[in-house]
Formats: C-alpha cells, structure tokens, sequence
C-alpha cells in the first residue's frame, strides 16, 4: 500500500506508533503493522470459542439453578427485574428485551436459543458483578469447578473482564504488539494463558481443543522477529 493511501484511510496517528517501535523504518514498519493484524486474527478463533464455552456454561448452570430451561425468557420478570438492578439500568433484562425486539421486526420467533446466541461477551461476564452474582445466589463461580481456592468472584471477573478488553482491542483493530513503543507481546501471551486457565478450570478436558485452533505462537514469534 503506498504511503499516501495508509496515512489517508488507516490515519497517520494509528501508523506513527509503528514507526516509532521500528525507528521509523518504513518497511520494517509495514510488516510490523501486517504481523499485528495476523496475530489478531489468529486470536479470533481462541477467543470466540472461549466466549462460547463461557455462555454455554452459564446458561447451563442457570437452567439448573431455576429449573427452567428457558429461563433467559422468564427471567425478565424475575431477577432481572429485581429493585436493587435499578442503578445498573437493569442491563440484562434490557439486553434480553432489545434481542427480542429486533427478531419480532424480523419476523423471526423469538426461541430461548436465539436470544442466547445474541448477546455479546459483556452481557456473560456481568453475572460475575456482584448486584447480578447476589441475585443468583453466587452460582455463576460454580462453572469452574477446578479453580484454585485462591480465584473468587472478583478475581475471576477481573480475568474475564481483561479478555473482554483485549478482544475489543482487537476487533477494533488496535495494535496488540506493544508495550509503551516497543515491540512487545508480553500482553498477549498473559491474554492467552489467562484464556487457558479458565478454560482449564470449567473442564480441563476442552483445552486440547482450544490448542488445535491455536495458532497465535507463531503469529507472536514472527512479530518478534522483525
């Protein structure tokens, strides 16, 4: 891509970063810029199963807890709509409502399944805030039944919470290959064994699985090697 073209349609700011860690050698830079969007392609795979084991899981548990298993829809009008979810603006029930909302402009029926399958990784993860864990009578930790002693609900949102961030980070195109304005992927490698863990820790059975779609090592190597 000519030099014209990148500062134009991907901003100059965006690619600066990338000369400044290659001591502004532009073709050193272009490769680096390339290798950033592999290595965050090859997370894609990794991260979007990871969210699916979560949600499944949690869905999982929630069906047991209520003994309904659709209780995503009858919820709305249980904790969902409990008093003290006021300040949070009832986040779940709303998601829930916006999902059926945009099938019934479809045409589509609205089915557990499907309104399951749209909400995204932030809706999961907030039953692992307290207003929402409390409600539930903590059973949302009870999915990862090998977590060491040590990881409680806090500590296990924390984790999620940076997987949720780093994914953004990278479907929003940021650069995952830096630490201050060197070339560094220190976060990545901390992103994946984070991911690891928890996975391990819902079912270690799941992680040979994960491994075989896993190809952000080389993706990271390649980086470090420019």
């Amino acid at each position: 891509m000519k030099k014209e073209l990148r500062y134009r349609y991907l901003s100059r700011p965006r690619y600066n970063r990338y000369l400044a860690a290659t001591a502004n050698n532009n073709d050193k830079a272009k490769r680096l810029y390339n290798a950033n969007i592999r290595l965050a392609q090859a997370f894609h795979p990794i991260l979007s199963q990871f969210e699916v084991i979560l949600r499944n899981s949690l869905c999982l548990k929630m069906a047991t807890h209520f003994a309904d298993p659709d209780w995503i829809i009858n919820q709305k009008t249980g904790f969902m709509s409990h008093p003290s979810l006021n300040s949070s603006h009832y986040f779940l029930r709303s998601s829930v409502r916006k999902t059926e909302s945009n099938l019934t402009r479809r045409a589509i029926p609205i089915t557990n399944g499907k309104i399951i399958s749209d909400q995204n990784f932030g809706f999961w993860i907030a039953f692992f805030l307290p207003h929402h864990y409390a409600l539930i009578g903590g059973q949302p930790i009870h999915i990862f039944p090998n977590k060491p002693s040590v990881e409680d609900r806090a500590s296990l949102y924390s984790k999620l919470d940076d997987l949720r961030s780093f994914r953004n980070r990278v479907n929003h195109c940021e650069p995952i290959c830096f630490h201050g304005n060197s070339i560094d992927c220190t976060e990545a490698i901390a992103i994946r064994r984070k991911l690891y863990s928890l996975v391990e820790w819902i079912n270690p059975d799941l992680v040979p699985f994960l491994k075989s779609v896993d190809n952000t090592q080389n993706k990271i190597d390649k980086i470090m090697n420019i």
